[in-house]
């Protein structure tokens, strides 16, 4: 982890140890450069937040979430301030995990591998010309 905050580094570490079963699947298909050779990281604090995976070399944020994430106002906040910080933020539901533990880190790797937009689309989502 980054940084010398003791506190933000126990507060990840805790974070880390009360991971869901979700977490540690994924963690066990994507640690050690598995995935693709990319390198992730658990609960990586982040601006005031602590993101679940984070691939530092894309700027990318993999966040494992349950039901009580479903398209809440502070989950898109959230997401909006990972980005303003130049992250890209992939939601993907528990249960996805749980059941194509093969296909979901598949998936992720074209993500990897998909050559990053130039500059953001506008926020209405329509392309220029």
């Amino acid at each position: 982890m980054r940084g010398t905050d003791p506190e933000r580094a126990g507060r990840a570490r805790s974070l880390r140890q009360s991971g869901t079963h979700a977490e540690l699947l994924f963690w066990r298909r994507v640690r050690s450069r598995q995935l693709g050779g990319f390198k992730f990281v658990r609960q990586e604090p982040i601006g005031r937040y602590y993101a679940d995976f984070v691939c530092r070399e894309r700027h990318l944020i993999v966040e494992l979430d349950g039901g009580q994430h479903n398209e809440s106002a502070l989950g898109r906040q959230r997401d909006k301030d990972l980005a303003a910080l130049g992250y890209r933020v992939i939601r993907i539901w528990n249960n996805e995990v749980l059941e194509n533990l093969d296909g979901v880190p598949q998936a992720l790797l074209f993500e990897l591998e998909d050559t990053p937009h130039p500059g953001p689309l506008p926020a209405s989502g329509a392309r220029g010309p």
